[in-house]
């Protein structure tokens, strides 16, 4: 005969799964609702969502003996207070009391038993009578509130969490190495101190970064370009130092990479925003997050490199380059790790990552060929297109015969725009270019070869 606690799991997981659409609906009407409130507020980084999976619901009646302790599935699903999660994630552990006051502010009419709403939102209640943040069993605090979402006379519980990015860091090993693995025991003195070790190095870390984060944006408006130039340099550091542990973990030694890791931060930070100074602060902390979720993983240094899908060339540069490089990619040991370092810390697919290096290794020439004073004066634009394709075509045809990485680190890149430069300068007209042509290729030949 079957255990009655299975029964009442089986029917509180169909219970839920009845409401399955208001769930969606009422986790995505939330989320926009408090998108909307800290739309203008720079130290939200991001607010998540998600619905209770019947895994966890399981895990949480069986953990807590809810079967004994509610009549009924309809009577759990109504005491039950986190069936949906929202979490706002902030940079640091100080904004997460600047972020509470401000909600403190936006609900500011009482409803009842402790609970406030925002007169455009009355559907939506927290309850913002208690302390916070309240004190887990850990010792540690936590923002975490109780909410209720009200739609079609159905109300939802939901909890509310408001986290730094190491605090989220700091939940996911909790989470994962403490409450998931029941092979420890928490009442192990060794491993709780080990622990909260842990978790203050992790809150030093916050004030290093607050502090560090607080200098760059107050520096000096007019020192953009040095202010870019320090986020490059730490964050370029910082992949460096990660990834030259793991090399010398693997093989014993170091492997020289620093300048690829410049690369790598140019061309991330470029991606993900615009390469405007006032967005590189908020794009540096959104790749320093990265970085803190993929520090940890393991990178197997003797995979080949696999893409889901054959690679789209914008153009015949593209084509040259991409191709170049797949031959390789799978050979060369620097230009493997180069790759493996950006398909962690980018979030698409490795085809759509490889694509969009090309097109911004690409963009470093086209861009300084395109603002060329020389070209852009004693050219028409048909004759400007013409020349602009042929050096083009010159870069690339120098690049697949040498196919090292040293040629796209950023300081060659930009001898060699200057060497391009210098020689495009010497030519007065299109005639001129047309009848020294070959003068000006193994000018150019030989200075773009010198790297």
């Amino acid at each position: 005969m079957r255990l009655e606690i299975f029964d009442f799991i089986d029917d509180t997981i169909a219970l839920v799964d009845s409401y399955r659409g208001i769930l969606e609906d009422g986790t995505k009407e939330l989320e926009d609702y408090f998108e909307s409130i800290f739309l203008d507020y720079d130290n939200v980084l991001n607010i998540s969502s998600r619905i209770k999976t019947s895994m966890s619901l399981k895990e949480k009646i069986l953990r807590n003996n809810f079967y004994l302790k509610y009549k009924s599935p309809e009577n759990l699903m109504e005491n039950l207070s986190d069936l949906i999660g929202i979490r706002i994630e902030c940079r640091f552990i100080e904004d997460e009391k600047d972020v509470y006051t401000k909600l403190l502010k936006a609900f500011n009419l009482s409803y009842e038993k402790g609970y406030y709403y925002n007169e455009a939102k009355p559907n939506i209640l927290l309850k913002l009578n208690g302390h916070q943040p309240q004190l887990q069993k850990n010792g540690f605090g936590i923002y975490k509130i109780d909410g209720k979402y009200i739609a079609d006379n159905i109300t939802v519980n939901f909890e509310l969490q408001i986290k730094s990015l190491v605090n989220v860091f700091w939940g996911e090993v909790e989470h994962k190495v403490l409450y998931k693995n029941y092979r420890y025991l928490l009442t192990e003195d060794l491993f709780k101190d080990v622990m909260s070790s842990l978790k203050e190095n992790l809150t030093m870390v916050d004030r290093q970064l607050m502090i560090l984060y607080n200098h760059l944006r107050d520096m000096d408006e007019s020192n953009k370009d040095k202010r870019r130039e320090q986020l490059e340099a730490l964050l370029s550091k910082i992949i460096y130092e990660i990834y030259s542990e793991k090399t010398k973990e693997e093989f014993g030694f170091v492997v020289d990479y620093r300048k690829t890791c410049d690369v790598i931060v140019s061309y991330v930070l470029r991606k993900n925003g615009s390469p405007m100074v006032e967005n590189y602060e908020n794009v540096f902390i959104k790749v320093l997050e990265r970085l803190y979720q993929i520090g940890n993983n393991e990178i197997y240094f003797d995979r080949y490199i696999e893409f889901e899908r054959e690679i789209n060339y914008q153009d015949e540069f593209c084509r040259k380059i991409g191709e170049a490089i797949l031959e390789i990619i799978n050979k060369d040991f620097k230009w493997n790790l180069f790759f493996k370092i950006i398909f962690e810390l980018e979030t698409g697919n490795n085809s759509e990552d490889f694509e969009g290096f090309i097109i911004f290794l690409r963009n470093r020439f086209l861009y300084n060929l395109n603002k060329n004073q020389s070209l852009n004066t004693k050219f028409s634009e048909d004759e400007r297109k013409e020349v602009i394709q042929y050096i083009m075509d010159l870069v690339a045809k120098i690049f697949i015969e040498h196919k090292e990485i040293e040629f796209i680190n950023d300081d060659n890149i930009d001898c060699i725009n200057d060497k391009i430069n210098i020689t495009l300068n010497k030519v007065t007209s299109y005639e001129m270019w047309k009848e020294n042509i070959n003068y000006f290729t193994d000018e150019l030949t030989m200075k773009i070869n010198d790297y």
